[in-house]
C-alpha cells in the first residue's frame, strides 16, 4: 500500500523543532571545564568532530559517561543527546558506571589468552573479591556498590580482546599503559601494589597516573601540568624485539624493492567506478 503526504502538511526542517539537550540535568560539575572544551572544539572545522575528545574530557571530570556528561557535550555541540549517546555506547573507551582511581585491562584475546591471559585474568578477579567484567572493588580488595568512585586503591577491571601487543603476550594494561610478558604473580603483585597507593612504572610509556588523569591526556591536552606536563610523553613506546627487524634492515642497508610501474596493484589507465568517479 503507497502512503500519500500532503506537503503542505508536512513540516520543513527550519519549522520542525529541534531536540535540544536535556534542560532539567545540572551540568554545574562541567563549568570549569568550558575553555578546555572550546579548545577542543577549535581543533575541528566541523564542531560535532571534537566529540570523541570531549567525551575523554567528561570522563576525565567525572570518571564515566554520565547524564550530564551527554547533555553537556550535546550543549558544547550544538547536537542532541540521542547523537552523543550513540557514540558513547558504540566504543567501549566509554564508560557508562563510574571507574576507579585504575582501569585494569587484560587481554583475553587468541595469543595472550594460549600465554596465560585467561589465568591471569582469573587470578586478578579473584584477589578483587571476584569481581566481573567492568566492576570495580575497592581496598582491601572486596566487591561491592559502596566506596567514592575513584577513590585511592579502588580498580575497575574489564577483559580486552587485543590490546596491540601479541609480541609481548601476555600483557595487561592499566589507565592504557602497558605491562608485558606479565605471568598471574607478576599481575597480582601489580594489583596489589595500586591497592597500596603504589604505582608500579609501565614496561612501556610514561609513568603511571590514573584514570581520569589519562583521560585528559586523551582529550589532547598533552603538556597540561594536571597530566605530568613532558613527563606524559616519557619512557619507550616499543619493545626492542618489536623494532629488531627494522633494526637489523638499517645496519645492513636492507631495503624493499620498488612497486613495478605496471603491476595488478597499480593500474596504468584510469578505472571507471560506479557512479562516473575514477
Amino acid at each position: 500500500m503507497t502512503t500519500h503526504v500532503n506537503p503542505a502538511l508536512t513540516p520543513t526542517d527550519a519549522e520542525r523543532p529541534r531536540m535540544r539537550p536535556d534542560t532539567d540535568v545540572d551540568l554545574s560539575v562541567f563549568d570549569g571545564q568550558r575553555e578546555r572544551a572550546a579548545a577542543i572544539v577549535a581543533r575541528y572545522p566541523e564542531p560535532r568532530s571534537a566529540l570523541l575528545p570531549l567525551l575523554h574530557l567528561v570522563q576525565y571530570v567525572e570518571g564515566h559517561v554520565s547524564r550530564a556528561g551527554v547533555a553537556f557535550c550535546a550543549d558544547i555541540l550544538d547536537i542532541t543527546p540521542a547523537e552523543v549517546s550513540a557514540v558513547a555506547t558504540f566504543y567501549t573507551m566509554y564508560k557508562r558506571e563510574p571507574v576507579g582511581e585504575h582501569l585494569v585491562s587484560v587481554c583475553t584475546n587468541t595469543l595472550c589468552a594460549a600465554l596465560g591471559g585467561d589465568d591471569i585474568y582469573a587470578a586478578v578477579r579473584e584477589r578483587l573479591g571476584g569481581i566481573g567484567h567492568e566492576e570495580t572493588a575497592w581496598p582491601p580488595g572486596e566487591a561491592g556498590t559502596s566506596g567514592e568512585p575513584g577513590a585511592p586503591g579502588s580498580l575497575t577491571i574489564e577483559h580486552a580482546e587485543c590490546l596491540a601487543a601479541c609480541d609481548l603476550a601476555p600483557v595487561l594494561t592499566v589507565n592504557y599503559e602497558f605491562y608485558d610478558r606479565q605471568t598471574v604473580d607478576s599481575a597480582v603483585g601489580i594489583i596489589e601494589a595500586l591497592q597500596r597507593g603504589e604505582k608500579p612504572h609501565p614496561t612501556r610509556g610514561a609513568p603511571l597516573t590514573d584514570f581520569r588523569r589519562i583521560e585528559l591526556l586523551l582529550a589532547g591536552f598533552f603538556d597540561d601540568p594536571e597530566v605530568g606536563g613532558a613527563a606524559a610523553n616519557a619512557g619507550p613506546s616499543a619493545d626492542e624485539a618489536t623494532l629488531r627487524g627494522a633494526t637489523l634492515a638499517e645496519e645492513r642497508g636492507w631495503t624493499a624493492p620498488p612497486m613495478p610501474d605496471a603491476s595488478p596493484d597499480r593500474p596504468t589507465e584510469a578505472v571507471d567506478l560506479p557512479g562516473g568517479a575514477s
